[in-house]
């Protein structure tokens, strides 16, 4: 399946000032399927993989010392083949489970600059925990489930990826309800590649539902992995109570009355690191960077993916999948773990919104993006324009923002002296770039 995130590892393949990149993201989404894919297309030499999970007992190759010339000569005897720098790939898979390969990234970009070298990984905080990180060396990227987009080209929609990818506009009624349709299908796949195979090949939502179960018990299975800093009972806690709140505020305290609140914190803090939360801050919409006026204790989440999100309210899908209203399902928080997962896709590492608590006047909008140093607020509703009371009220108090938002499944249209724009729900991935 074709993923955009090829069109950066192909820009890095290219850069002139390349150095190691490590490919990071939460277990499951397509690393490390994703490198060697494009590697196959794009390399005309070999490809050499060291899975470092696969082979515990290769990490001895990093104890010794981190001469990248002496390292190189031991992996070609292991692998037992040429390794050439300026036309091969080397590969570190599961590079977490050898932190002393993490550091010696440094000395390939050094000292074998020609080499091109990816690395993936999941956890990788807990690994550099206790190690000399070569900040300035390597180049990182995160990768994440499939978006939408991603969906309708591996569902043979190319056409219509092409469109929600480009400019919004007024589609043909036709096409406007197959995109809705698609997007619902792509609600309870959600886009863990696994699932999306599943769905593609035999379009049974019975199957894609065993294997987000399957995945949600390799998470936990994978908290086993956390037992030095936090018990794993909290985090089992803090994941279902996350997935189960999506839209609304969450406080430490609710996450588990069995821990206490720097406890619960930690447990949430360290689902963050592992990438199957996001955190989602409340932040002034006033000026840029929103991360200057966020803050910590005010916040909402979500979860990896908006399929393991149904997974782990164990909702009755056959019910809420053949609701009309696609922000009816799940009383509006599958759109709003849909709008959050496209934007955090479409590059918004953290994401932000705005919220004001008033005895008679408590406002929220649902997601604060910026694009060319401008602020857009983004509201995922249904209904006319005259009930957006929160997106009028941050429109009036902030004159510096000249337009917001609205996500529902209407056509596109605009309302210019209201500074409002009217968008269908699948386009909301490129409210960031567009």
């Amino acid at each position: 399946m074709d993923r955009l995130f090829t069109e950066r590892l192909e820009a890095w393949r290219n850069s002139p000032t390349r150095k190691p990149l490590i490919v990071r993201g939460a277990r499951q989404v397509g690393k490390s399927y994703t490198v060697l894919d494009f590697a196959k297309t794009r390399f005309t030499g070999k490809v050499h993989v060291v899975d470092f999970e696969k082979h515990p007992d290769w990490h001895r190759i990093f104890d010794k010392n981190l001469d990248p010339q002496r390292i190189l000569s031991d992996l070609e005897v292991l692998l037992n083949v040429k390794i050439t720098p300026g036309n091969d790939l080397l590969f570190f898979d599961e590079i977490q489970a050898a932190p002393k390969a993490i550091t010696a990234l440094r000395y390939f970009y050094e000292e074998l600059p020609s080499l091109h070298i990816i690395a993936a990984g999941s956890l990788l905080e807990f690994a550099m925990k206790d190690i000399s990180f070569p900040v300035g060396r390597i180049q990182m990227m995160y990768m994440h489930p499939m978006n939408f987009v991603e969906f309708l080209n591996a569902t043979g929609k190319n056409k219509a990826a092409e469109i929600i990818a480009s400019k919004p506009e007024k589609l043909p009624g036709a096409i406007h309800e197959m995109l809705l349709d698609t997007l619902r299908q792509y609600m309870f796949t959600g886009g863990m590649p696994e699932c999306v195979k599943i769905w593609c090949e035999g379009h049974s939502m019975t199957e894609v539902f065993e294997v987000q179960s399957s995945l949600v018990e390799t998470y936990r299975q994978d908290f086993s992995k956390y037992a030095p800093y936090t018990d794993k009972r909290s985090l089992n806690h803090a994941l279902s109570v996350v997935a189960k709140n999506i839209g609304h505020q969450i406080k430490y305290t609710q996450l588990s009355d069995e821990f206490t609140g720097p406890t619960n914190k930690k447990a949430f803090d360290l689902l963050c690191m592992a990438r199957i939360v996001n955190k989602v801050r409340a932040a002034s919409p006033a000026s840029l960077p929103f991360a200057a006026s966020a803050s910590d204790k005010k916040f909402k989440s979500l979860v990896v993916d908006v399929g393991l999100m149904r997974c782990l309210n164990d909702l009755p899908a056959n019910i809420e999948f053949m609701k009309n209203d696609l922000l009816s399902m799940y009383n509006g928080a599958i759109a709003e773990q849909f709008t959050g997962q496209e934007l955090i896709s479409a590059g918004m590492e953290n994401l932000y919104y705005w919220s004001r608590e008033a005895k008679s006047s408590s406002a929220e909008v649902d997601y604060l993006i910026s694009r060319k140093n401008k602020i857009y607020p983004v509201e995922i509703k249904g209904g006319a324009s005259g009930k957006l009371r929160s997106m009028h009220l941050i429109l009036e108090h902030y004159p510096h923002i000249e337009q917001g938002y609205i996500l529902s499944t209407a056509p596109y249209g605009k309302i210019p002296e209201q500074k409002l724009t009217f968008l269908p729900l699948y386009y909301a991935y490129g409210l960031v770039n567009k």
